[in-house]
């Protein structure tokens, strides 16, 4: 019998607004890779945003790949509140 869990997906994001015009990805991977790469990011305390509809369209970009235009809105806004909530956390 097939386990009926879907697939988990992740796509890792790194930007440096001084030497990047747009998030680039670092990694991206499904299955194990994808656990992998989520048990990374929370060992490094990297933030993570959990949303199935963006890791969809962010899956088929390529390593050092950058975000279409078409994203930036989207990823802006995960940037701004993941920004806040470590502000929230220094406090």
């Amino acid at each position: 019998m097939k386990d009926s869990k879907p697939l988990r997906r992740a796509v890792a994001l790194h930007y440096d607004e001084e030497k990047q015009k747009a998030p680039r990805v670092v990694a991206t991977g499904s299955g194990y890779v994808a656990e992998h790469i989520i048990e990374e990011a929370k060992k490094s305390g990297v933030p993570i945003q959990e949303d199935r509809n963006l890791v969809e369209l962010m899956r088929h970009l390529t390593l050092d790949e950058e975000i279409p235009e078409a994203l930036y809105d989207t990823v802006a806004e995960i940037f701004s509140f993941i920004y806040r909530l470590d502000q929230k956390m220094k406090k």
